[in-house]
């Protein structure tokens, strides 16, 4: 009885009002998009040549970087990670980069690799000029905080494949709009953790300090930073792998690199060369992740 009341009402033709009170989003929408468009024209229109200017930059430091890793000889360039990863993180890991490496570039994804590293290079060098400063001023300053935090919370919620739309309206196409992408994306984290790590120093090794009688730049540089390190290096660290992650999201607005073989491979329904591309990106991936966690350590 009772579900055919319920189908009767469904069925029932319902006055307009109560149609509107039942749907009201069939009669009335907000046209978020048709704003967001707009306001993105209206900044593409008005300010594309000082967002360009922003970008020289990032360019001329891409440049220098991913000239000097093809520069360097594969083996060459092999010994010096090996000892790095050696003086770092160990025996271990330093096998582990060597191995890593070579298979990379016995499987044919040298240049690519070095092209992916140094894109990832990059943007991590520019996420730390940006995302240290912001997180230390950002705990100095809770009304700043309450500002960041929720953009921060939509920085790090938003699909990776949003911020191209933006970033090829203002910057086009290429190496130097994808990083600028790579750190957008990369950049939340490290401002999140470095911000903690400062908020986290305890109170008692301040009033310490300024006891003694050091200025407030000392306090920072000379108490604060170094306590907070740890927590510092692990935004440090998630802003390395999350640029790492973005290679194959940029290779849509025509980036090179390891994310490129894998965007090919799918576009030719090739499993063996996005595979080789994938493989390259999780071994580049676990070895500096092993590398920058080590330096917390």
């Amino acid at each position: 009885m009772d579900e055919l009341l319920f189908t009767y009402l469904l069925a029932t033709e319902k006055p307009e009002g109560i149609n509107v009170l039942l749907n009201p989003f069939q009669l009335y929408t907000i046209p978020l998009d048709d704003w967001i468009s707009q306001s993105i024209e209206f900044i593409v229109k008005n300010f594309r040549p000082f967002f360009q200017t922003i970008s020289l930059p990032i360019g001329w430091g891409l440049k220098r970087i991913e000239w000097g890793f093809s520069a360097i000889p594969p083996l060459i360039f092999i010994i010096i990670i090996g000892i790095l990863a050696w003086k770092l993180a160990g025996k271990k890991i330093a096998i582990y980069s060597i191995i890593s490496l070579t298979l990379i570039g016995f499987v044919g994804a040298w240049e690519q690799a070095m092209v992916s590293l140094a894109l990832v290079v990059t943007a991590v060098l520019f996420c730390l000029m940006v995302g240290i400063p912001v997180g230390v001023i950002s705990a100095k300053n809770d009304p700043l905080e309450r500002v960041i935090r929720p953009l921060l919370d939509v920085m790090q919620t938003l699909p990776s494949f949003v911020y191209l739309v933006p970033v090829v309206m203002l910057f086009g196409i290429g190496e130097v709009p994808g990083v600028i992408a790579t750190i957008i994306f990369a950049i939340p984290p490290l401002i999140r953790l470095t911000n903690l790590g400062i908020r986290q120093v305890s109170p008692e090794v301040t009033e310490a300090a300024i006891a003694f009688g050091s200025t407030p730049w000392q306090v920072l540089w000379e108490a604060q930073i170094p306590l907070a390190m740890p927590t510092i290096l692990a935004g440090v660290n998630q802003a390395i792998l999350m640029a790492l992650s973005m290679s194959v999201v940029t290779s849509m607005i025509a980036v090179p690199g390891l994310g490129q073989m894998v965007l090919q491979g799918v576009g030719r329904l090739d499993v063996g060369l996005a595979a080789v591309g994938g493989l390259g990106i999780v071994l580049l991936a676990i070895m500096l992740d092993r590398m920058t966690q080590a330096i917390s350590q």
